[in-house]
C-alpha cells in the first residue's frame, strides 16, 4: 500500500522535493499551494521508496501499511483528492500513466557580488524567521544574528501548537540543527524598540528581515465583549504552553459550560485540552500550572460555534479528523446538519468535512466532559451584568435568537499584526507593507528591509507555509544585494 500523509503534515513541501516521481501535490508552483489544507500523496503514482518519510520535518508521512487506527482515514484523504477510492488503488496500486519526475535539486547559486560577509539580521525567530535563516545560511557568505524578545525560540512553533500535537512541535527539531550553524546567533531577552532601536539595527547590519508575526488577536465587535469572564482563545494558548506573556492568564474554569467563538483549528485545539484526559496531557510539554488547573477544572461541556454553516466551517478536515479519531468526545446535533449533503458538494476536501460531521452526529452522545460543534451561528452579544453569564446568537440569516448560558467565553477569531515604529503599516490587512518581501514606503522600496511570515502576508497557512513564503523575501534580498543597493555597514 503507499505511503500517507496524515494529521500533522505542516506544508513545507519538503517531501515534494525529495519524491522521485512527483507524486505530492499541491507543489510550491501549483494553484493553492498555501491554502491547501494538507498536501497529499497520489497512491498510483506513489513507489512506496520512502523517500518522503525521511524528508518530512514532523514525521507525518507514514506507510500505508503501518498506519495506526486512529490515522486510517488519511488513506481515504489522499486517495480521494485524486479521484481514486481505496478500492482502486487495491487493484492498481502503480498507474501506468507517466508523470514526469522532478529535477535534482541543485546547489544554490553563490550571490555574486556584494560585501565580503553579507551581515543578515532577522528579528523574531518562529517558522518564518528559521526559515528564513536556513535559507540564508545557504549563502558561504552570509552571517545572521536573529533578535528574539522572548527567552526561548522558535515562536508558534513553540508557544502555539497544542502540546498534545507533539508531531507538530517537533519541527523545532529542524529549527535547532539551523541554530547550530556556525554562522548564526540567536540573542533572546532582546526586543527591539527597549534593547536597541530600528535605527540601530540597520545601522549594524547590511539587511533586515522582520518576522514578528501577528501577535494580537482580532477584536469580537459585540456587546459584552469587554465582560470578565470573557478572554481570547490565543491568551489561553499561550497560558497552556507555558508563553511569558501568558503566565498569569489562567481562566476561571468553576463553570460547567465553555463558549468558543469561532471554529478555526486554535478553537479545536482549546476545545480539545479543556476536555482532554489531563493524566495524557501530563506526558506532554503543557504548563504545569495548566495542568493543575486543569485537574480542578468543572467544565463539562465546550461548545465550538461557528458563523456559517458546516461546508464554510474554518477548521481543516485534519484536524477535524484528528478530533473524530482520536481520544476527544465530539457532538454534532443533526439539526445542525439538516439539509446539507456531503453529495451535493463539488469540493472533495469539503465533501468529506460534510461526510464526517454527519458520521460524528449519528455516535452515541459522549461522555462528559466533551465538545460540541455547533455552526449557523452569529454572535451578537455576551449576556450578564458584571461577569459573562451567555452568549446571545442569531441564528445566520435568521431572526431567530438563542442565548446559551456559559461562564466563559473564548472569541477564537483569527490574528492580527501591529505597527511597528518607522515601518509602513498597511492598517487593512494588518500587515508591514510590502511587495513580495521588499519594504516599501508608498511605491518606494525601504533600502536594507524585508519581511517573512504572517507581517508579511497576513495570519494565513500553515507552519510549513513559512518555507517557501521566506524563501521569496530571501530570494528578493539577495537579487538586491547583487543588485548593489543595500546599503553598507556603519
Amino acid at each position: 500500500m503507499p505511503h500517507v500523509i496524515t494529521q500533522a503534515c505542516c506544508g513545507d513541501a519538503s517531501c515534494v522535493y525529495a519524491c522521485p516521481v512527483n507524486c505530492i501535490h499541491p507543489t510550491p508552483d501549483e494553484p493553492g499551494f498555501g491554502i491547501s489544507e494538507m498536501l497529499y500523496i497520489d497512491p498510483e503514482t506513489c513507489v512506496d521508496c520512502g523517500a518522503c518519510v525521511s524528508a518530512c520535518p514532523v514525521g507525518a508521512i507514514v506507510p500505508g501499511h503501518r498506519l495506526p487506527e486512529a490515522a486510517e482515514r488519511f488513506a481515504d484523504v489522499n486517495a480521494a483528492h485524486y479521484g481514486h477510492s481505496q478500492d482502486d488503488v487495491a487493484r492498481f496500486p502503480v498507474s501506468h500513466h507517466k508523470r514526469l519526475p522532478l529535477a535534482p535539486i541543485a546547489k544554490p547559486r553563490a550571490v555574486r557580488g556584494g560585501p565580503e560577509v553579507l551581515d543578515v539580521a532577522i528579528v523574531g525567530s518562529g517558522p518564518s524567521a528559521m526559515y528564513a535563516a536556513d535559507e540564508l545560511l545557504k549563502q558561504p557568505r552570509v552571517r545572521v544574528t536573529v533578535y528574539e524578545r522572548l527567552d526561548a525560540p522558535f515562536g508558534l512553533s513553540r508557544f502555539g501548537v497544542a502540546p498534545d500535537h507533539t508531531s507538530t512541535r517537533s519541527v523545532m527539531n529542524l529549527f535547532d540543527d539551523v541554530a547550530r550553524h556556525e554562522n548564526i546567533t540567536i540573542l533572546l531577552n532582546t526586543e527591539i524598540g527597549r534593547d536597541i532601536s530600528l535605527d540601530d539595527l540597520r545601522s549594524r547590519h547590511h539587511a533586515v528581515l522582520w518576522a514578528g508575526g501577528a501577535p494580537t488577536d482580532k477584536p469580537l465587535p459585540i456587546p459584552g465583549a469587554g465582560l470578565p469572564g470573557v478572554q481570547s482563545a490565543t491568551s489561553l494558548v499561550g497560558w497552556y504552553n507555558g508563553h511569558p506573556d501568558f503566565v498569569g492568564a489562567g481562566p476561571d474554569l468553576s463553570c460547567e459550560r465553555v463558549v468558543v467563538i469561532g471554529n478555526g483549528n486554535v478553537a479545536l485545539d482549546v476545545a480539545r485540552i479543556l476536555t482532554a484526559d489531563v493524566d495524557e496531557l501530563a506526558k506532554t510539554d503543557i504548563s504545569r500550572d495548566a495542568l493543575a488547573a486543569l485537574r480542578a477544572s468543572a467544565v463539562r461541556e465546550v461548545v465550538v460555534a461557528g458563523r456559517r454553516g458546516p461546508a464554510h466551517a474554518a477548521f481543516t478536515l485534519p484536524e477535524l479528523i484528528g478530533l473524530a479519531d482520536g481520544h476527544a468526545r465530539v457532538q454534532v446535533r443533526p439539526e445542525d446538519l439538516d439539509g446539507i449533503s456531503a453529495d451535493d458538494v463539488d469540493d472533495s476536501t469539503v465533501a468529506a468535512k460534510i461526510a464526517l460531521l454527519q458520521e460524528i452526529s449519528q455516535r452515541p452522545a459522549p461522555a462528559e466532559p466533551f465538545i460540541r460543534l455547533t455552526f449557523g451561528r452569529t454572535p451578537v452579544e455576551v449576556v450578564g451584568d458584571r461577569q459573562a453569564a451567555g452568549v446571545r446568537f442569531v441564528r445566520t440569516g435568521t431572526d431567530v435568537e438563542e442565548t446559551i448560558d456559559t461562564g466563559l467565553v473564548l472569541p477564537s477569531i483569527g490574528y492580527r499584526g501591529v505597527p511597528v515604529p518607522g515601518l509602513p503599516f498597511d492598517e487593512a490587512t494588518g500587515t508591514i507593507a510590502n511587495v513580495a518581501g521588499r519594504v516599501v514606503d508608498g511605491d518606494t522600496p525601504v533600502p536594507g528591509m524585508y519581511v517573512t511570515g504572517w507581517i508579511k502576508r497576513g495570519p494565513s497557512g500553515f507552519i510549513g507555509t513559512n518555507k517557501t513564503d521566506s524563501g521569496e523575501s530571501v530570494a528578493n534580498l539577495l537579487a538586491d544585494v547583487e543588485a548593489g543597493v543595500l546599503s553598507t555597514v556603519g
